[in-house]
């Protein structure tokens, strides 16, 4: 019987094999490169010192940060509903965030590499009994492998981006022979699902986005309060998970609004904490004085610039100030999930580059809860209105919260989507089989 699969997953399988012996090659480079955990790297080969658990066990894929947190509201009902929770993803800092905002039941993995041998490696460990991939992480070998298992897979949070829609329509029968193998993609909208069903997908509902649905993150009430004692008084701004770029403007523009603003002080918290230090030296050469609070510093009265390159940190930051910008958004990196800052009570300002976030930042703008600003001119300028005028500020989140109240309920829509499946897992607990 002749390969259902195309030509391209034959021969992606083929090299993903006749690959593993430059496994450790990459893995070394990838250590001193920071992006693995060097206690754990036997994870990334589907080795685990963690026992699997017994009954019925809910795998969660996701590739990174955000698509974890994504998840966390979910995690929460399913475990609610004693449903064990194996959770993966990618990269370290995503293995921070787990281990800083998910309860210790939750077994957090590394994703095996994509090879043959790992995943069955990973597959004959778990023996999962329902997995949920997050958003477009589509690994050929993860999934093939676990559909030749029987194993019911679902595609929650779907999202196919402006950019990954044409490249994917060049290479339609693979994606449509990876996307065939999911009994339900779940989309964030419509337009994400017209995509998965122009691509192959069998079986598409739109639920909603779940990052509409995520919890307000956490801040040490202690550390909150230092920071406050510290800032009292002085115009507070942050700009949150910036990118390499982003950092100058943001620089320049505490330049032009502190003349008009004294003692003003703003936070930068890049995406990726490591570049803290790199930042501090751009912002001294400028002439400005920044802080870091990687070295355990406060803010003091001579801090122009606070960095805050720590991990897990940003409920404190939406908490301390009243107007946030959203990094990502200046470089064409497509912007970052703002609905956490608005549930914080921080009024929303952002860039033109908001594609991974079209729907929200469409309906933020649209109804006046959130504030465009393509240049450093123009960041100056909405940075500079809010600061002068509390009741402008307070109508932007006003309107911001608003429409977060009205984009929700993809949480429940989700887990309705799911109940076929959770009633099966259920029964199994009754009947006492894993």
């Amino acid at each position: 019987m002749a390969d259902p699969l195309p030509m391209t997953l034959r021969v992606y399988r083929k090299l993903s094999s006749v690959m593993v012996p430059l496994s450790p090659a990459v893995i070394n480079q990838r250590l001193r490169m920071g992006k693995e955990d060097p206690a754990r790297v036997g994870e990334r080969r589907g080795m685990s010192a963690d026992v699997r658990p017994a009954g019925p066990l809910v795998w969660i894929h996701g590739a990174s940060v955000g698509e974890v947190l994504a998840a966390a509201a979910l995690i929460e009902r399913l475990r609610a509903l004693n449903l064990r929770i194996l959770l993966t993803s990618g990269t370290v800092t995503s293995a921070a965030i787990v281990a800083k905002r998910f309860p210790p039941d939750v077994i957090h993995q590394y994703v095996p590499y994509d090879s043959p041998r790992y995943v069955a490696r990973f597959l004959d460990h778990w023996r999962p009994s329902l997995a949920l991939f997050i958003e477009s992480d589509l690994w050929p070998n993860l999934i093939l492998s676990s559909a030749a298992r029987r194993l019911p897979m679902v595609l929650i949070n779907g999202r196919m981006s402006q950019r990954s829609f044409p490249r994917w329509r060049r290479v339609a029968g693979t994606i449509s022979a990876l996307l065939d193998k999911f009994d339900i993609c779940l989309a964030q909208s419509q337009i994400d699902a017209d995509r998965f069903t122009a691509l192959g997908s069998r079986n598409v509902m739109v639920t909603g986005n779940l990052k509409l649905d995520v919890p307000a993150p956490p801040a040490d009430a202690n550390k909150l309060d230092m920071l406050m004692s510290m800032t009292r008084g002085r115009p507070v701004v942050v700009a949150a998970s910036t990118h390499p770029g982003e950092e100058e403007i943001v620089t320049a523009t505490h330049r032009t609004l502190a003349g008009f603003f004294p003692g003003l002080l703003t936070v930068i918290v890049p995406r990726h904490p490591d570049r803290g230090e790199a930042i501090a030296r751009m912002i001294a050469a400028s002439g400005l004085s920044p802080t870091l609070r990687s070295h355990e510093d406060l803010p003091t009265a001579t801090t122009d610039i606070y960095i805050a390159d720590t991990m897990g940190e940003l409920g404190l930051f939406y908490r301390l100030a009243p107007i946030v910008f959203m990094g990502g958004s200046l470089v064409e990196h497509g912007g970052q999930n703002p609905i956490e800052a608005i549930k914080l009570g921080a009024s929303i300002v952002h860039g033109p580059h908001v594609f991974n976030f079209t729907d929200v930042y469409e309906a933020l703008d649209s109804a006046g809860g959130a504030r465009r600003a393509d240049t450093e001119e123009a960041l100056v300028k909405q940075f500079g209105q809010m600061l002068a005028d509390a009741k402008a500020r307070e109508a932007v989140l006003t309107a911001s919260e608003r429409v977060v109240g009205q984009l929700g309920g993809a949480l429940e829509r989700t887990l309705s989507a799911l109940e076929p499946y959770l009633l099966q897992l259920r029964i199994e607990m009754g009947t006492g089989n894993a």
